[in-house]
């Protein structure tokens, strides 16, 4: 069992499990960033241990020269800072402060690869009770982690992306609880993938998503790269995410999915945006330009930083200043601001009022429009995503346009239906990709429409005012209908005088029952 090939749904399970430890003493949105911290943790510790095999295999017990090739690896764990050293002294007190040592150590060996990585997770932490509770809880989550089911050594996990998938687990049954606050960084996978296709990463491409979260979206147009370029990794992916314990997942996501040529940072993208140039954070402007810029930010964010928006240096609310409480057009036009301006292609996740919202927003949307920057709106089906059951859209933007076109696709009704969520199928995103691509009209799902035309709609992008879904009603014989509704009456007659007769001979009348 410990050496056979693990299954996602086994990882899955005994993660779930762990969660059980928690449950009615901590909030879920405090343990998942816990059980995902010891995910990560048992499973370097794993790596680690079946290198050590090996090189003692290779060495015997020349402990120097093992000692000298683990030091050579790209990824260090000090002495003493192993899952299974955790393990081992889990029935003594001070687990919280050993773990946090142990997470300490290795942050410090590891150098800028997980710089301040686990400086916003404490498993010291009063949140987990007294001091006595507080170590049985964790003596359990050790043990839990320490099953021979959840032994993630490589020659068993293979091309398994496993603190990835089981982020995805988590969250899709965390969400529900957690409300919006999970919705804000999480994208389900189906979007993910539409818009990585969509915007057709390419080998050498700069790609940024400046609200990533976990960093999935990101990593999914690195897979697209890898995917039809033989598995090449001449990318380079650049995020920035506001909450830390996230941010500190989307390092730890990046590295257990072996993305390496990344650089992700940790704060608020519009108030304070981190992915500077070098050599121009001093002067007027500095951003660092993108030939990829995708995102899923937090719907209509109060908050988001009005106030400083009108003396911001970088120039990005040069088309107007979006209103005090919702700031959905200062992330668009974030991304907008950083698309190299040839090869800048962008994807963004809308709620639909950013379509035909007035006042300020519509402002902004006429001046992306008459930029002709605005390439495409797709309509999704509602209740996709965690958090609300809003309907979303997706808006392509283009720095380089080969026409003067806006493609509408409405994909809002073409969904599998879910218990909680639904779900966009392999057919539905393969009917929007084939749709985007010919970039025509299509009967009931797509219109083309030149900039004249969104004009004459007071640059309002509602979907319905262009994809015409109005299904005419069948013209009703009301003769033919009246026949079979006589017809219908004759029958039921018949029936009921056969329920009458039938009814007689079982002598029903005489027990007082009507026919």
């Amino acid at each position: 069992m410990p050496n056979s090939t693990i299954n996602q749904d086994e990882i899955n399970k005994t993660v779930w499990s762990a969660c059980d430890t928690f449950r009615g003493t901590v909030d879920p949105s405090i343990y998942k960033d816990f059980v995902l911290t010891m995910l990560f943790l048992k499973y370097i510790s794993d790596v680690r241990q079946d290198k050590v095999e090996e090189l003692t295999a290779q060495f015997g017990d020349n402990q120097a020269m093992i000692e000298a090739m683990l030091a050579s690896q790209s990824f260090k764990i000090p002495t003493g800072s192993t899952f299974w050293d955790l393990y081992e002294h889990r029935f003594e007190a001070g687990n919280g402060s050993r773990i946090d040592q142990a997470l300490h150590a290795i942050e410090e060996e590891n150098g800028t690869k997980l710089k301040g990585v686990f400086q916003d997770i404490s498993f010291n932490t009063d949140k987990l009770g007294d001091e006595k509770q507080k170590n049985d809880i964790l003596r359990h989550l050790l043990e839990d982690f320490g099953k021979p089911t959840l032994n993630l050594r490589p020659s068993r996990v293979g091309s398994l992306d496993v603190i990835g998938n089981a982020y995805e687990f988590l969250i899709k049954h965390f969400a529900a609880s957690s409300g919006k606050s999970a919705g804000e960084f999480y994208t389900p996978p189906e979007v993910s993938d539409l818009l990585s296709i969509i915007l057709e990463p390419q080998q050498g491409d700069e790609i940024c998503d400046p609200a990533c979260g976990s960093g999935s979206l990101l990593m999914k147009c690195g897979k697209q790269i890898q995917k039809n370029f033989g598995g090449s990794k001449q990318y380079a992916l650049f995020g920035q995410e506001a909450i830390g314990s996230t941010w500190s997942l989307a390092k730890m996501n990046m590295f257990l999915h072996g993305e390496d040529n990344h650089r992700i940072e940790w704060g608020d993208t519009i108030r304070n945006p981190k992915l500077l140039d070098a050599s121009g954070q001093d002067s007027n402007g500095g951003l660092l330009h993108f030939d990829v810029v995708t995102a899923n930010p937090p719907f209509s964010l109060d908050k988001w930083g009005h106030e400083d928006a009108e003396s911001d240096h970088f120039g990005r609310f040069r088309r107007g200043v979006p209103p005090k409480t919702k700031g959905d057009y200062a992330f668009i036009s974030h991304m907008i601001e950083t698309l190299k301006p040839e090869t800048g292609r962008m994807g963004v996740v809308v709620p639909h009022g950013v379509l035909f919202r007035a006042s300020s927003e519509g402002k902004i949307r006429q001046k992306l429009i008459e930029e002709n920057l605005l390439d495409t709106v797709i309509g999704l089906p509602a209740n996709l995503f965690f958090g609300t059951n809003i309907p979303a859209a997706i808006l392509i933007f283009k720095k380089h346009k080969t026409d003067d076109n806006v493609l509408f696709i409405d994909a809002s009704r073409e969904f599998k239906k879910g218990t909680n969520q639904n779900q966009l199928t392999r057919d539905n995103i393969l009917k929007i990709l084939d749709t985007y691509k010919a970039r025509e009209s299509v009967d009931k799902y797509a219109y083309l429409a030149t900039l004249e035309e969104i004009a004459e709609n007071d640059y309002n992008l509602n979907i319905p005012r262009y994809v015409d879904t109005f299904e005419e009603e069948t013209e009703i014989d009301l003769m033919t209908v009246r026949g079979e509704r006589l017809t219908l009456q004759i029958e039921l007659a018949d029936l009921e005088a056969e329920m009458a007769k039938y009814l007689e001979e079982l002598g029903y009348e005489e027990l007082g029952y009507e026919a």
